[in-house]
């Protein structure tokens, strides 16, 4: 699994003109990529490592001030632009296999203790944030 995780004052991610998810104080957002090997493992341990992480100010984690998150699927994030003009999506695996896993990880940082926003898997969504730092970081479990 991997994501690309950056420390947000708020952010929120819309779907048809909607807010579906928000967090309106200092916390994360997270975009979660999925591929064809990753299983529950990944997603717990993926999980941990968000709920421990350390970059908030003072270097504090979520779990130390009880930051909340918000977690958005990203199948980008396994894209290949190596050749030629147009990204394969290859490594990115496919929905039925991505989407339970996705929601494995918001699962996971709830049963830790974590206030969890989401997007909607698969949809069209229109993400709005304000990055604070700017602190972003890839992390691949």
């Amino acid at each position: 699994m991997r994501a690309v995780v950056q420390r947000v004052s708020s952010a929120s991610v819309a779907v048809d003109g909607q807010t579906v998810g928000a967090i309106d104080e200092p916390g994360l957002l997270v975009l979660v990529g999925v591929t064809h090997t990753d299983g529950r493992a990944e997603a717990v341990k993926l999980a941990a490592k968000l709920w421990g992480l350390r970059i908030l100010h003072g270097e504090k984690s979520c779990s130390d001030v009880a930051a909340p998150l918000l977690v958005i699927s990203q199948f980008t994030l396994y894209g290949d632009a190596r050749k030629g003009r147009r990204p394969t999506w290859q490594a990115a695996a496919p929905g039925p296999v991505a989407e339970p896993l996705v929601d494995a990880v918001v699962e996971e940082l709830r049963g830790l203790g974590a206030q969890v926003e989401t997007g909607r898997f698969g949809a069209d969504m229109k993400v709005s944030l304000v990055n604070d730092g700017p602190i972003t970081l890839i992390v691949d479990v």
